[in-house]
């Protein structure tokens, strides 16, 4: 199966550590050769690299490495093809907009339901409901990430708030779950410059003994130490002392040898924004009220 990488930030940081370490996975240390691709928030813009190229020996992801980008929120993802050829139009992340902000895609594991480009299986939508989002590869995954979009539309005609909204994906996906047991869904969903969402349903692809599920690390003030590559010699020392330069990194396998990576619960979803994980609505609903909601100029009252 594929990986995925993540970062949340509470201020635009530079990601190549992680990158460079999940890059080698790509056909280097890993099995991961069919194609990789990178997204990255800049303001209101989502800047995305993609190739069907092995990571490990893209130019590409060399010239990512050394180009001095820094970003709140990043999605990556190396492709191990399951479902759909080895193409660019198959490459994670996929990327589409809803209420005026861009959102993208990054998953690993396996949609039975969306495995082919003519299944009518569009997460309780409504014979009126249109179809707004249609898939132009032919993966399971996009053809999730779409049918989930025309899902969120369907429910909301207006800008909603952050609790609806988390309310709104963990029923999808409890649904999902719910339908099929064996289903292992893990992904990333980017919705503007800081907010991630990160959902996790671990488990075993047959003919595989790879357990495929999602780590996370808080690197949070006060914070000083060094972590190493697992998959590079490489190591680079932290000293984080102020909430702005609180960090989030998000992994199919934990990236470093630090202490401290939480793997994810199986039906898990967390909201990542500025850094933070939230999964109580009550916590969520105070980061609304703080004015740290949706914000999109198609609507004139942002959350």
């Amino acid at each position: 199966m594929c990986q995925l990488l993540g970062m949340n930030a509470a201020t635009p940081t530079p990601f190549d550590f992680g990158f460079k370490g999940f890059c080698r996975r790509g056909g280097g240390t890993d099995i991961h050769k069919d194609g990789w691709g990178l997204s990255l928030y800049e303001g209101r813009g989502l800047r995305s690299f993609l190739d069907v190229r092995a990571c490990a020996k893209s130019p590409v992801a060399r010239f990512i490495q050394s180009y001095p980008t820094s970003s709140q929120n990043v999605i990556a993802h190396i492709r191990c093809a399951t479902h759909g050829r080895v193409g660019l139009e198959n490459v994670h992340p996929f990327s589409r907009e809803l209420w005026g902000i861009p959102w993208c895609f990054a998953h690993n594991g396996n949609f039975p339901s969306f495995a082919h480009q003519n299944a009518r299986y569009h997460m309780r939508l409504r014979e009126s409901d249109p179809l707004v989002y249609h898939a132009i590869g032919d993966t399971d995954s996009e053809a999730f990430f779409c049918a989930l979009l025309n899902a969120l539309r369907a429910e909301f005609d207006t800008l909603p708030t952050l609790q609806d909204l988390y309310k709104a994906i963990l029923t999808l996906m409890d649904d999902l779950i719910r339908n099929d047991e064996t289903m292992i869904c893990n992904f990333l969903l980017g919705c503007g410059p800081h907010k991630l969402f990160c959902y996790s349903c671990p488990g075993h692809q047959d003919g595989s003994n790879v357990w495929n599920g999602l780590f996370y690390i808080l690197r949070e003030p006060p914070m000083s130490g060094t972590a190493r590559l697992t998959d590079a010699e490489f190591s680079i020392h932290f000293d984080i002392a102020t909430e702005s330069e609180r960090i989030a990194m998000i992994a199919t396998k934990p990236l470093t040898n630090e202490s401290g990576w939480i793997e994810m619960k199986r039906g898990e979803l967390l909201l990542f924004n500025d850094g933070s994980p939230y999964s109580k609505l009550s916590d969520i609903e105070a980061l609304e009220k703080a004015g740290r909601g949706l914000v999109s100029r198609c609507f004139l009252k942002a959350h």
